[in-house]
Order: structure tokens, then sequence, then C-alpha cells
């Protein structure tokens, strides 16, 4: 089973919505990205900075409390030999007797592993704890002769709550009784410690979450304006086009009356008398031949054939105003230099013809629009010039074609009392704006005055050599 391909057809205000849209969106995500990216950096950071204060805190805490119990048995330690026993007990019992808070106490354990005193949690005592390690896998008892071997120091680990029996995290900091072999510490839990931590956590991703929730609502706020004003736009921009399409279809109308009323009138004076003409003469004849005067017959039959070929004279002027068949055979070149001569005919108005070896290198479009162009200008030339010479200039460039038309007449009225351009100079402006051209006039009243029109159209118009062969070859047959 084949499958066709799926096409997106999108008309020109939605691709308009869409290249606006889609950068402010691309813009609002990477912004909420970064954002979101910084503040999480920052907030971490700050979190981290948090969590070591707070552990140092504790830290120095367990220190202080240590350092307590030391001063409050350091009278007995102090002075006692290492084989004391009596001393041994006296300090047993002043460190059974040293609870803080809801869980704090303090333990000893010897060298060899032994709990010594553990007054929250009495069955540790008397017994031997080497090898104990919490269910993370860390070792405990003997992390902390290790420690107390070395003098003091700090131990994390998981240890079962006194009150709950369930494990949390602590901070056990122990102290070396290097004569005795003991080791002295206690603990403290930072499971609150960790509690703020994953609040302060929680926090920040909420904070992250409204900011995701802000830009985005600010961000489709952009959008709905921007869809807004983009459909105000293009509301009002329809109606401009509408009326400016209603305004072209009206003139395109005019445009086909007109030239039906020329071609009607071109008619009716012209080939229509000549026809009348020719049935006149050939009325005439008839009855000559009917009255047995054939010799008679001959005269109005060689008017009647001379009104014939000045019919078809005129058929063919006709036909070559609507449409030169030299355009299509021998190229714009020839096209406007048979205007030229015909123009100079029937006006006597000199007109003078030059242009490069083009070789037909305009493609249809352009060689309809520079002819039609040369052919109104020579027509407001006939009407209202009153030139007495006419120079057209045809040639082209690196940059495109261009089409000069130059008189020596009065030229053009003022800006300022014009009344607008004229039929003829907008059907030239429009036809070069349809190929992305330009078109120039310079005009100039007085002892030097003149008209100059340039239409010049792009080299995007001009056909490479084998699209000019083919054009040839078609042409040809």
């Amino acid at each position: 089973m084949s499958r066709l391909p799926f096409r997106l057809s999108l008309s020109y205000p939605q691709k308009l919505f869409l290249l606006t849209a889609l950068p402010l969106v691309l813009a609002a995500s990477a912004i909420a990205l970064l954002v979101a990216g910084q503040a999480r950096q920052l907030a971490e950071s700050e979190i981290k900075s948090l969590e070591t204060k707070l552990i140092e805190a504790k830290k120095q805490e367990l220190r202080n409390y240590v350092t307590q119990a030391r001063n409050a048995f350091y009278f007995i330690y102090g002075p006692a030999a290492p084989d004391d026993e009596r001393s041994k007990e006296r300090v047993l019992q002043i460190l059974s007797a040293m609870i803080y808070g809801e869980e704090g106490f303090f333990f000893v354990y010897d060298y060899d592993g032994n709990n010594l005193v553990s007054p929250r949690q009495t069955e540790f005592i008397g017994r031997n704890w080497a090898g104990l390690k919490d269910s993370e896998g860390t070792p405990i008892v003997d992390e902390f002769i290790r420690i107390a071997r070395h003098g003091a120091g700090w131990h994390e680990h998981l240890w079962p709550k006194p009150s709950t029996g369930e494990d949390a995290r602590m901070i056990t900091y122990v102290l070396g009784l290097q004569d005795w072999q003991w080791v002295v510490g206690t603990g403290v839990y930072i499971d609150d410690v960790l509690a703020s931590i994953t609040a302060s956590r929680a926090e920040v991703q909420a904070r992250i979450r409204r900011t995701f929730l802000y830009i985005g609502v600010i961000t489709l706020a952009a959008l709905l304006l921007v869809f807004s004003s983009g459909l105000t736009l293009n509301i009002h921009e329809r109606r401009l086009a509408d009326a400016k399409l209603k305004k072209l279809t009206q003139r395109v109308f005019d445009a086909q009356e007109e030239e039906r009323r020329r071609v009607a009138r071109e008619l009716h004076d012209g080939i229509s008398q000549i026809l009348v003409g020719v049935r006149y003469a050939l009325d005439n004849a008839r009855r000559r031949l009917a009255r047995g005067a054939p010799e008679k017959a001959l005269i109005p039959l060689d008017k009647g054939i001379d009104y014939l070929g000045n019919a078809i004279s005129e058929v063919r002027r006709i036909s070559r105003d609507l449409r030169p068949g030299v355009l299509d055979d021998l190229g714009l070149g020839p096209a406007l230099k048979a205007l030229a001569e015909t123009f100079q005919d029937q006006t006597g108005i000199p007109v003078s013809f030059s242009t490069v070896v083009f070789r037909n290198r305009l493609d249809q479009e352009a060689k309809i629009a520079l002819y039609r162009i040369a052919q109104e200008a020579l027509t407001n030339i006939e009407r209202h010039s009153g030139a007495t010479l006419v120079q057209l200039h045809l040639r082209a460039h690196k940059k495109g074609v261009t089409l000069t038309i130059s008189d020596n007449g009065r030229g053009l009225p003022a800006q300022a009392d014009r009344k607008g351009p004229g039929l003829g100079l907008r059907n030239m402006q429009e036809r070069v704006e349809q190929l992305d051209g330009t078109l120039r006039i310079l005009s100039s009243r007085g002892a030097h005055g003149g008209t100059e029109i340039q239409a010049h159209l792009p080299l995007s118009h001009l056909l490479p050599p084998e699209d000019t062969q083919t054009n040839n070859m078609d042409a040809a047959t």
C-alpha cells in the first residue's frame, strides 16, 4: 500500500502568525529553562551552604557536650592509674547519669568493642559489638575505636532512636581515653536537619514550577496579543485588499470597455466605411453590366479592388495594435522598430530608434510589458506633448534591461497641478511592478522641456542561452 506524503498547507496569515509566535515561544522556553537552571543552581548552593552550617553547628554542639562530660570526670580520670577499677566505676556512674534532651545520652566502649555505658539503650550494656554495622553497611563500633585510638573525631551513621526504635541518621563525636582504652562519645540525630533540607528543596521546586507557570502565562498573554493584533491587522489588510481588488477589477472592466470602444470605432470609422465603398463600387459595376456596358464596369471594379486593399491594410493595422506578430516571431527589438516606423508614418514626428543585439533573450512577459509601455508612451506623445522628435533606446546590461522613451515636447505639468497619474502612466507603472521592475519619469517644462520615461526590468527576465534557442525554434515552427 503506497503512502501519500503529508503536506501542510498554510495560508499567508497563518505563516505570518507562526513566524511571529515561534520565536516568541522558543525565546520564552529558553528563558524559562535558563531561569530554572540558574535558580536551581543558586538554591542548591544555598541549601548546601545551609546544610553545611547546620551540620557544623551540630558537630560543635556534640564537641561541647563531650568536653563538658570530660570536664565532669577529668578530676577522677587524671590522677587514676590504668587499673584503678574504683575510679572507672565512678566515671561510668557519672556518664550513665548524663542524659539530655529526648534522645541524647553518652556511651562508653572499650577498645575490644564491649559496651560499658548506654543509659537509654541498656540492652547494649555488657555485650561485645565489634563488627557492628548499620543498615547501609557502615561500620559503627569499629570506627568508634579507630577514631578514639587517634584521639577524637566525628562519625556519621544510622542508629535506632531510643524513643521509636527506627533508624535515623546520627552524627557521633567520640573521644579516646588512652590510659583506660575507652571510647567515650555521644551523638545527635540530624533528621531534623535533613527534613529542613528536604523542605528547602521542595520549596525551591515549587518556586521553579511557579516561575514556569508565570512565564507560561506571560507567553500565552503575548501570544494572544500577537494573535489578536495579527487578526486585527489581517482583517484591516483584507478589507484594504478587497477595496483595491474591487478598484482594480473596475479598472480592468473600464480598460476592456475602452478597448472595445476603440476597436468598435476603428471598425466603424475605418473598415466599415471602406466596405461601404466596396459595396457601392460593386453595385455600380453590376448596374453597368446589366445595361450592357462592360467596359464602363471596369472603373468601379478597380475602385472596389482598391477599397478591399485598404480594408486589408486596416485589418492588419488593427491586428498589429492588438497583438503584433513580429513581437512573437522576431523579438522585442524588431517589434519596437516597426512600432517606431508606423508612428513616424502616421504622425510625421521623426523617431530615432537604437538597440543592442538582443537575440530575443527576454521572456514573454517582459517583451509584452516593454512593448505596451512603448506603445502607451508614443500614444501620450502624439496626444499631449507637441514634440517634434522622439527617441527610443533599448539596451541590456548587467543589472537587466532598460527601455528609454524621450521627447522634446512641453513636458508634464507640475506635481501640484496634476490630478493624479493618468490611466496610461498607471498602466505603465503596474506593468513594470508586476515584473519587479522600476519606472522613472523625468520631465521639465520650458524652452528645454521634454519627458523621458525609463522602464527597467531586472536580470531575472533575461533567458539563458539554451532557453533562447528553444524559444527561437518554437517561434520558427
